[in-house]
């Protein structure tokens, strides 16, 4: 998709929120749940208005600093080779942002017909499983992908492990999407696979550099 298109699409995203916002402001209460802990109990509130509205600030925020990141990056002729898919993943940050919103507004609204936690997983699976997809387009540049001091000093490492990061991320949605139906317990369906995956992926991009180093 290009640039264009996708801050039309963001944008849209955003002001439909904004919009959604206003017209619900007066049933909202004045002290609005914005955390939740892993047993889905509340256990943090914050005012109104930002409750209402923080989410699509931020959203707005992060649209404008992946919008600049391709314009600072030393080797921004590697992320021009997979803008497109980028752009793609700019789209799914902020429809994931937004359905974060949503449901913070709907429990706020008191209707708890849903565990929270429970209710993220299936977004946080998708969003990981496009991350696994953006991570095999992804070429080498210093703000997006796997960036260890390895990956960055080799062009070779660095389509080695985003190639198996693409494997595993697309792995760890999936198994956080299962974790749907694993109640309290779901958390870990998330952070696990997500925190293995990163420590391995760390550990290997420095050995296959060592390698490479020897073979040299």
């Amino acid at each position: 998709m290009s640039t264009k298109l996708t801050t039309i699409f963001v944008s849209i995203i955003i002001l439909i929120s904004v919009i959604a916002g206003v017209f619900l402001y007066d049933m909202l209460p004045d002290q609005m749940a914005s955390h939740w802990n892993a047993n889905d109990e509340v256990d943090g509130y914050t005012g109104k208005f930002w409750g209402t509205f923080l989410m699509p600030v931020v959203s707005f925020g992060m649209f404008l600093l992946f919008l600049l990141i391709p314009h600072l990056d030393p080797l921004k002729e590697n992320v021009a080779k997979f803008r497109e898919t980028f752009n793609l993943f700019i789209i799914m940050m902020v429809l994931f942002m937004s359905y974060i919103w949503g449901l913070s507004v709907f429990w706020n609204l008191d209707y708890w017909i849903f565990r929270m936690s429970t209710a993220i997983l299936p977004a946080m699976g998708l969003l990981f499983v496009f991350i696994g997809y953006m991570l095999r387009k992804a070429k080498r540049n210093w703000f997006i992908g796997i960036r260890t001091p390895w990956t960055l000093s080799s062009d070779a490492v660095w389509d080695e492990i985003h190639r198996l990061g693409a494997i595993l991320f697309i792995a760890s949605g999936i198994i956080a999407m299962l974790g749907v139906f694993f109640g309290s317990y779901a958390v870990w369906f998330t952070l696990i696979p997500l925190l293995g995956s990163t420590f391995f992926l760390y550990i290997y991009s420095y050995i296959l550099f060592q390698r490479e180093t020897k073979k040299s």
